[in-house]
C-alpha cells in the first residue's frame, strides 16, 4: 500500500524542470499583463480579466504538468475545478483573445515548447502594433464601442426611448451582442465614431432617460 501511494506521488518530470517551466510561464504571464495594459487597459471598457493572468498562467501551467506526469492526480484536478464557476462577464471580446494568449502560452510552458512562445508573443504584439497603427493614420476614425448595462426589470420601459436616443445621437450604429447576466441586460453597440462627440451632454441625457434605473456606461 505504501509503495502504491510512493510511486502516485512520483513524478517523472524532475523538479528543477517543474520550476524552470512554471517560471517560464510566469514570465510569459507578465508579458501578457504588459501588453494589455499597453494596447487594450487605456479603453476602460473590459472586465479587467488581466488581474487573472499572473496568478492564471503559472496555475493553467501546473494542471498540464500534473496532467502529464500523474494521470490520477490530473482526473481528480479537473473534477475540483468542475465547481469552480466564474460569474464576471466578458464585456468586450478582445478580452477573450488575451485570455487565449495567456493559455496558449501556459500550455507552450508546460510542453516545453519554448520557441513557440516567443513566435507567438512576437507575432501578436506585432499585430496589435499594426492595429494601432492603422487607427492611428486614420485619426481615430472607424468604429468605436459602446456597452450598456441596466438592470432587467427597468429595461422593458427603458427599451424604445434608449432605442431612439442612441439611433438619435449615433451614426451608424448597430447593436453587435445582448445578454443578461445575474438580473441586468447588458447591450454591446456599434457605432461609427465621430470627433467632435459630446459624450458628457450624451451622458446626461441618458441619465434624465433612465431616471432611477440604474446605468451603466462603457466606451471605447
Amino acid at each position: 500500500m505504501l509503495e502504491e501511494i510512493a510511486e502516485l506521488f512520483q513524478a517523472p518530470l524532475g523538479i528543477w524542470e517543474a520550476v524552470v517551466r512554471v517560471g517560464v510561464s510566469l514570465i510569459a504571464s507578465a508579458v501578457a499583463y504588459v501588453m494589455y495594459q499597453v494596447f487594450y487597459g487605456s479603453r476602460h471598457i473590459g472586465a479587467g480579466v488581466n488581474r487573472v493572468f499572473l496568478v492564471g498562467g503559472p496555475a493553467i501551467t501546473m494542471i498540464f504538468l500534473v496532467i502529464q506526469t500523474s494521470i490520477p492526480l490530473g482526473i481528480g484536478l479537473l473534477g475540483a475545478l468542475s465547481f469552480v464557476r466564474f460569474r464576471t462577464p466578458i464585456k468586450d471580446p478582445a478580452e477573450i483573445g488575451f485570455l487565449l494568449l495567456l493559455i496558449a502560452s501556459s500550455i507552450g510552458a508546460a510542453t516545453g515548447n519554448l520557441m513557440a512562445i516567443v513566435i507567438l508573443f512576437a507575432v501578436v504584439a506585432l499585430a496589435l502594433w499594426l492595429q494601432r497603427l492603422a487607427g492611428d493614420r486614420t485619426g481615430g476614425s472607424g468604429r468605436g464601442h459602446l456597452m450598456i448595462s441596466v438592470d432587467q426589470p427597468s429595461f422593458s420601459s427603458l427599451e424604445k426611448g434608449l432605442t431612439a436616443l442612441l439611433e438619435q445621437r449615433l451614426h451608424g450604429l448597430s447593436l453587435e451582442t445582448m445578454s443578461t447576466i445575474d438580473g441586468r441586460v447588458a447591450l454591446h453597440y456599434q457605432y461609427r465614431r465621430q470627433s467632435d462627440f459630446d459624450w458628457a451632454s450624451f451622458t446626461s441625457e441618458l441619465n434624465q432617460l433612465a431616471g432611477t434605473a440604474k446605468v451603466e456606461v462603457f466606451i471605447s
